[in-house]
């Protein structure tokens, strides 16, 4: 019987990781076409409020449960500040400061094999041989994938050290996500993490931007994407996933989000794709294959 539930199951947790890498991995192509109409903070402000804006109106109009005590709500802040302010803010600073794209993906490439380290103490997860061996290979998997792209540059150590806050962000907010928050209402806790997101990322926005932003049609489009398609539907997934399955599993699948995006960025703006690409594409997919199999 067990094994029929968990037959029963497999496909649908399956479609739903995948959903979950192609809207996740569209953030990259959604901004690179929205930062040259705002400062990378300053999208990010317009990004979380809006999402919160729809998010409040969904949870007003369906009836949607708020946290009982004081204590979860600290704890839906903690969360939304750690995987959507920080990990994002940090990313972008990293990104502004001469750090490549590539490299800023390899480092956050580290984060399944770091979230699975931390899995097993504060979590209590098992993670088995076969688990960890698909962990190795997907980091391999991405390094093929962005080695063409990864460059030292003229990155300054602040921006070194922001795509290292960013990866330590990405995962403290996994494992205290699903510590703290799986049984959060998706449309009420999303808001709040959301406000905290916003919070956090408004006052370098500020003070680094002003706040600056020249409205077109490609801005509106962008922020409109990154906000209804990465923050409410990509991270409901997320949230989603860490409820149902392992945080050492889930967090695999992020090592597909370079892949994804290196397609997504040749289809989309003509970008290169070298056969070394291809080969790490495929490396990346078995690994995760292993990493993510109970």
């Amino acid at each position: 019987m067990n094994a029929v539930i968990a037959a029963r199951r497999s496909p649908s947790l399956s479609s739903l990781g995948a959903l979950f890498v192609v809207l996740w991995s569209s953030a990259w192509i959604a901004g690179k076409i929205g930062l040259p109409y705002a400062g990378p903070f300053t999208l990010l402000v317009i990004r979380f409020a809006a999402a919160g804006a729809v998010m409040l109106l969904i949870a007003l109009a369906t009836g949607a449960p708020w946290p009982e005590k004081l204590i979860d709500y600290g704890h839906l802040a903690v969360a939304g500040a750690l995987l959507q302010g920080l990990a994002l803010g940090f990313a972008y600073f990293g990104l502004q400061h001469g750090v490549s794209a590539g490299m800023s993906a390899l480092v956050n490439g580290l984060a399944p094999l770091f979230t699975a380290l931390g899995a097993v103490p504060l979590l209590g997860e098992r993670v088995g041989r076969r688990q960890w061996v698909g962990l190795g290979a997907g980091l391999v998997g991405v390094a093929l994938v962005v080695l063409d792209r990864i460059s030292l540059g003229a990155a300054t150590w602040e921006g070194y050290a922001a795509i290292f806050a960013a990866l330590a962000a990405l995962v403290c907010g996994t494992l205290y996500q699903k510590k703290y928050c799986s049984t959060m209402d998706l449309r009420t806790g999303a808001l709040v993490q959301m406000a905290a997101a916003g919070a956090i990322v408004f006052v370098p926005a500020l003070h680094l931007e002003g706040l600056e932003v020249e409205w077109s049609w490609k801005l509106i489009f962008a922020s409109s994407w990154l906000s209804l398609v990465n923050s409410i539907a990509a991270f409901s997934l997320l949230y989603a996933l860490l409820r149902k399955g392992e945080a050492s599993r889930v967090s695999a699948l992020f090592y597909l989000t370079a892949p994804i995006t290196a397609l997504m960025g040749f289809v989309a703006f003509h970008e290169t794709l070298s056969a070394a690409a291809l080969v790490g594409f495929a490396i990346t997919v078995g690994g995760v294959y292993l990493g993510t199999r109970q």
